[in-house]
């Protein structure tokens, strides 16, 4: 298996490559060797609890539908940044519902990733 900071970073990439719409910002973008260390921690973490659910459910994850993928990556990704920020800005930890469909497609794409990783 890959190493799990890199495989959601990889994952969140190819997502935002192919749906944000127009150019992404370079910080969306950024590759894992130049991804500051609070969000390769971050990206490991929510990694392991991706893996940790789909072999908890032994594999009964493929019947989520892509927002549920999607909500259970937000989600994760919200704590780590209540983790690493004491007092983040609120689109940091916005709830699934005020997120934009790029980033919802893409959290998505990286669980279905992960998930592929089982």
């Amino acid at each position: 298996m890959h190493e799990p900071g890199r495989l959601f970073r990889e994952a969140w990439i190819a997502g935002v490559t192919r749906h944000y719409p127009g150019r992404p910002k370079p910080g969306y973008i950024t590759p894992w060797e130049t991804t500051p260390d609070w969000e390769r921690a971050a990206a490991a973490a929510v990694c392991e609890l991706v893996l940790a659910f789909v072999r908890a459910a032994d594999g009964a994850t493929a019947r989520l539908t892509r927002s549920q993928k999607g909500r259970f990556v937000a989600l994760c990704w919200i704590g780590q940044i209540y983790r690493q920020f004491p007092d983040p800005k609120p689109s940091y930890v916005a709830d699934w519902d005020e997120l934009p469909g790029w980033q919802q497609e893409t959290d998505a794409d990286i669980f279905e990733r992960i998930e592929a990783e089982r």
